[in-house]
């Protein structure tokens, strides 16, 4: 694995793994935070984003692709915030849990687990081998 690994999370009942699916690609919008909002800008056509469910089911069930570099977020009233465009790549065979995140020696250190109100956060290398060790997912 060579490229950039990325986590996007998502609450369920606004938009879905099973979503992301069935539309085959979409704007990923509404993002309201400059770390995150960096982090998008940061994302290279062909990354790999980790897909998490957040308040309900708090697990990484999906892996998308980046098909679209950031642009100007067209959901923003004011302020310069950014898109980018994700289309799905696989399902991961096993969801990784939150909780199976924490007790790993080497996701526990991932930002999703020490900064868990970022919604866009960058995965190593180290992290995204792990985490699809025990999804049971080869890429």
């Amino acid at each position: 694995m060579s490229k950039q690994f990325w986590l996007v999370k998502s609450e369920p009942e606004a938009y879905s793994w099973d979503n992301l699916v069935k539309d085959g690609s979409t704007a990923w919008t509404g993002v309201r935070n400059f770390q995150a909002r960096n982090n998008l800008r940061a994302m290279k056509k062909g990354d790999g984003v980790f897909f998490y469910h957040s308040v309900e089911g708090k697990q990484a069930v999906g892996i998308a692709k980046v098909s679209k570099e950031a642009y100007p977020d067209k959901t923003a009233e004011e302020g310069e915030w950014s898109a980018v465009d994700i289309e799905p790549w696989k399902a991961l065979r096993r969801p990784v849990t939150l909780e199976q995140m924490k007790g790993d020696r080497i996701l526990k250190e991932m930002k999703l687990v020490r900064q868990s109100r970022l919604s866009v956060t960058p995965v190593t290398e180290k992290e995204a081998q792990r985490l699809l060790e025990l999804a049971e997912t080869k890429l």
